[in-house]
């Protein structure tokens, strides 16, 4: 059967492919892993075992890829391929003769059966096999659920013995009283869906037995400090000391009540001994991709691990790794908080964008996932595409600051013109930008070989990377920093809530000198989803303070984002399905 990406849905695409996938082994035998250090789940993809790897070929004078990082341009609802343009990419890159790796994020529930649907790629640019990724591989966003409700099941029932025992009782059990505020809870249960109903509920009705009663809630799985320091843990035993230092309450005194003090931080890092583990993958034209860590870069860190990065720089000449959302978004985290853990910084950074987004950021209607789109987004109209410009010069002057030099990759629609094409290579070209047009969607890495090109022309130029700001500034310093330079903002501005807490953050060793990960909307620069393109004369509204000082960085919540999206009224899981009589899952996308 012909592969045509116009005629066949991507998992009808995925499932004739993986007819022809290679055995995982071989994948790993090409790349060097001795045959001890990868545990096949199946025939088509597997656990490497990390530690074996990095302590085996990470020797003084070692030979390391050429680092690239994936971002994007603020996205429609539809998403503009960014997991596709990393996955053709690396297609790309092999039709050049090189040897490339990809790092890419594990596709969370949520999207997958909601509306955006599952983050493996698409048309001829996938990682296979997809249902696996898409329904939870190799288990890893099953152990983070289970590690953080275990820390939570911890933190309710001591609650509930100090409001039923006295000292001497608790001391029976060899237990002191951590006079834990339970209207101060820093930590919530996790599912992996978008469950709106679980955002805000009551916990403990009943009697003294069924629990202490109080306000509760859920977020979802990848917005988990523990998803978080997954992904940016450097082994087992660094993984093992920040699940101590995460604070999970305050006491009635004011003081941090973490994971160490309620005793569970082992067992949760028992959960994750096998999750630590980066998963070997393909792309559907045989490159190996590493899948580790979670997606929402709105919400979370969201980035691909720490450890994938490092075991993939091991094992070929480029490493292609992926940053969630925007470059205001998932570049800057990658940036001042993924690169200051891991020590490596990028070679170059490509921004994914798309005639569609950009008509959108230039005034067109409303992007709506699920509805026909617009007549203006499938017609010619280089006015709008021109406008909306003014968001991709945003981006790329963001990866400038970094020091580090962009590449602007266009992902080619069919409905797009090559005058529309012509007029965003001459706003990328001038604000200092590589440009490439790529049909990798359409022909895998083919279609691919202009983007390749160019990202290993820019791979190839001096950077003079450094960090947006210093630990040693104020956090409102650096806050203010980044919603100026890389949002566009004209200040900060803190509710009640915030204010009090930023005092008490600065006054913390412990916690005032930690990154800053912005949770806002992905859909513009702004706090504001409505407001598209480069806004300007407007302040960020940062509602809340969290501290994720296991991860290691505080978190400014602002505008109107939540920590667990909703489930729309069309979602995915409506077209997915399963045949009976081959068991093979349909429907994905």
């Amino acid at each position: 059967m012909t592969l045509d990406p116009t005629k066949l849905s991507d998992w009808q695409i995925a499932e004739v492919a993986e007819d022809s996938l290679t055995p995982i082994t071989e994948v790993a035998a090409k790349l060097g892993i001795q045959s001890d250090e990868i545990a096949p789940y199946g025939k088509f993809y597997g656990k490497l075992d990390a530690r074996s790897i990095i302590s085996r070929l990470d020797k003084p004078n070692a030979p390391r890829a050429k680092f690239i990082d994936v971002t994007a341009i603020n996205p429609t609802p539809l998403g503009e391929g960014k997991t596709t343009t990393t996955i053709g990419l690396l297609q790309g890159l092999g039709k050049l003769g090189k040897s490339p790796v990809g790092a890419i994020r594990q596709p969370s529930g949520g999207p997958t059966f909601n509306v955006k649907g599952s983050a493996a790629g698409g048309g001829l640019a996938q990682c296979l096999p997809l249902a696996p990724l898409s329904l939870g591989l190799t288990g890893d966003i099953d152990a983070i659920n289970n590690a953080n409700n275990l820390c939570m099941t911890a933190l309710t029932a001591r609650i509930q013995h100090e409001s039923n025992y006295d000292d001497a009782r608790l001391a029976k059990s060899g237990l002191r009283r951590l006079s834990i505020d339970p209207a101060r809870l820093n930590f919530r249960w996790s599912i992996d869906f978008c469950a709106q109903a679980l955002r805000s509920i009551v916990i403990g009705r009943g009697g003294k037995s069924d629990g202490f009663e109080m306000d509760s809630g859920f977020y979802i799985t990848v917005a988990s400090e523990v998803m978080a320091i997954l992904a940016v843990s450097r082994d087992l035993a660094d993984m093992r000391e920040r699940m101590s230092r995460i604070v999970v309450a305050w006491s009635t005194d004011g003081k941090p009540v973490t994971a160490g003090d309620l005793e569970v931080a082992g067992a949760m890092t028992a959960w994750m001994v096998r999750a630590i583990n980066p998963t070997l993958m393909q792309t559907l034209e045989g490159q190996p991709v590493l899948v580790h860590a979670g997606p929402f870069a709105n919400i979370a860190i969201g980035q691909s691990s720490v450890i994938a990065d490092n075991v993939g720089s091991l094992l070929g000449d480029y490493l292609v790794t992926e940053s969630g959302f925007g470059a205001d978004m998932g570049f800057e985290k990658f940036w001042n908080i993924k690169c200051r853990v891991s020590g490596m910084t990028p070679s170059a950074v490509v921004i994914v964008a798309t005639i569609r987004a950009l008509k959108s950021h230039g005034g067109g209607p409303e992007v709506k996932p699920g509805a026909k789109l617009d007549e203006a987004y499938t017609k010619e109209n280089i006015a709008l595409v021109e406008r909306g410009c003014s968001n991709l010069l945003a981006h790329i002057e963001t990866v400038k600051l970094s020091g580090v030099t962009p590449v602007v990759c266009l992902n080619s629609f069919h409905t797009d013109t090559p005058a529309e094409h012509a007029a965003v290579r001459r706003i990328a070209e001038a604000a200092g930008a590589l440009f490439a047009v790529s049909a990798h969607w359409l022909k895998g890495g083919e279609g691919a070989r202009e983007l390749a090109e160019a990202v290993i022309d820019a791979a190839a130029k001096p950077a003079d990377f450094k960090f947006l700001y210093t630990p040693d500034e104020p956090v409102e310093t650096r806050i203010n920093k980044i919603a100026t330079k890389v949002y566009g903002a004209d200040g900060v501005e803190y509710s009640e809530l915030a204010a009090a807490k930023l005092q008490s953050i600065n006054a913390s060793p412990e916690f005032s000198k930690l990154p800053v990960c912005v949770a806002k909307t992905q859909y513009s620069l702004s706090h504001d989803p409505t407001l598209r393109g480069r806004p300007k004369g407007w302040k960020l509204p940062v509602k809340d303070i969290l501290t994720f000082s296991g991860a290691g960085f505080v978190v400014p919540v602002c505008g109107d984002i939540k920590l667990m999206p909703g489930t729309a009224s069309d979602p995915a899981f409506r077209r997915i399905d399963v045949d009976p009589a081959t068991g093979k899952v349909k429907g994905l996308f």
